[in-house]
């Protein structure tokens, strides 16, 4: 479990060095699960990084308590502050910060000396493995790519065997083709590291993909916290304003049909997609985006859409633009997001309780890492 309440204002003597805006409070309370990813998520600017500079023992904030499995890292009311070294908090930034005079192999052993005598984890060859950098051992930094640097940075973090993983928006400095080699590597790491992770990022395909838990930070303050899939279906929050706002399921691939479709089971249904994340049994996260979804009043015959849901609709809630709506869609036990004109709505009569039918084209499906099992 990790326990957070940072309080800190930038606009004390040397605020300007910061880069931060004089006047800007952080006052966050987190409380994480102890394994998993939990990511910090919001726009720049909100605090994120701050957060983390504070766990790290980067930054000692004015007022604050940081709890790592039950013991106090830091807690300004007691006088306790452990100093970075002794936090074994491993730090990711959007930089690889590798020794440019040293090679792949000798980056990860340098990693793998700072481990406590006592501590367990994975093997040097594990980790090599894991990553897929047994190619790269002999080589310096300068000769890898960014997408390498990373998985190079993520290694030696991984190596040093932390109580806690740092990450400060590790892709964030990649093009898009090196975010999507590293990505896959981050849910590997995910998986075999056993081992909590804050990650910090302003990506939403990142949180898809990575995490168990979420953060959802504006201006210093924590506006919601909680499980992904929950919070992605929620319509009060700041996710609900963008245009790829929507449902994040939690599917298993039931099998691969010869015309090329794919088959995926979630909680309350079926769906057909165009995607080929895997093997039956593979799990996965698909974002069903709310603007991709129409409804019927009537159960439609003769349509492209391979997908036809019968839902209930629970709720008819206002969307960020004034001439839209928002329906929330139960199919089964699992919610979903439709966005709607408020015309549709007038027009088709809807009311709370209506039986509909959903309407999702199969192109329409993204796919992400595998999520939690």
């Amino acid at each position: 479990m990790i326990e957070l309440s940072l309080q800190h204002r930038f606009g004390a003597p040397g605020w300007r060095a910061s880069g931060r805006d004089e006047g800007f409070a952080l006052d966050a309370r987190i409380d994480a699960p102890g394994e998993g990813v939990t990511a910090l998520f919001g726009p720049s600017g909100c605090g994120k990084t701050t957060v983390l500079s504070a766990v790290a023992g980067l930054l000692r904030p004015q007022q604050g308590r940081v709890v790592l499995d039950g013991t106090p890292l830091l807690d300004t009311a007691r006088g306790i502050c452990v100093a970075p070294e002794r936090r074994r908090c491993a730090v990711v930034f959007q930089d690889a910060r590798l020794f440019p005079h040293l090679s792949v192999e000798t980056n990860l052993r340098y990693g793998l000396r700072r481990a406590p005598a006592e501590s367990g984890g994975p093997s040097f060859d594990e980790v090599v493995a894991l990553l897929g950098i047994a190619h790269l051992l002999g080589r310096r930094p300068a000769a890898l790519s960014g997408g390498e640097r990373q998985r190079v940075a993520l290694g030696r973090a991984l190596l040093a065997r932390p109580r806690l993983l740092l990450m400060d928006e590790p892709l964030a400095a990649l093009d898009a083709p090196r975010r999507a080699e590293v990505l896959p590597f981050l849910g590997r790491l995910r998986a075999a590291a056993r081992l909590p992770i804050l990650y910090v990022t302003h990506a939403l395909d990142e949180v898809d993909a990575l995490a168990d838990h979420l953060v959802l930070m504006q201006e210093g303050r924590v506006v919601a916290s909680g499980p992904v899939e929950a919070l992605s279906a929620r319509t009060d929050l700041p996710l609900a304003a963008r245009r790829d706002a929507g449902v994040l399921l939690s599917c298993t691939v039931i099998e691969s049909g010869p015309e090329g479709l794919t088959r995926l089971g979630f909680d309350g249904g079926t769906l057909v997609a165009t995607i080929h994340p895997g093997a039956p049994g593979t799990r996965l996260r698909v974002r069903l985006r709310a603007r991709d979804i129409s409804v019927a009043t009537e159960e439609p015959r003769g349509i492209s859409m391979r997908n036809v849901l019968p839902v209930t609709l629970a709720e008819i809630r206002p969307a960020p633009e004034p001439a839209e709506a928002f329906l929330r869609l139960d199919a089964g036990p699992t919610p979903l997001l439709a966005r709607v004109t408020r015309d549709s709505v007038a027009r088709l009569g809807l009311y709370p309780g209506m039986r509909l039918w959903a309407l999702v084209k199969a192109v329409t499906l993204d796919h992400r890492a595998a999520g939690p099992s």
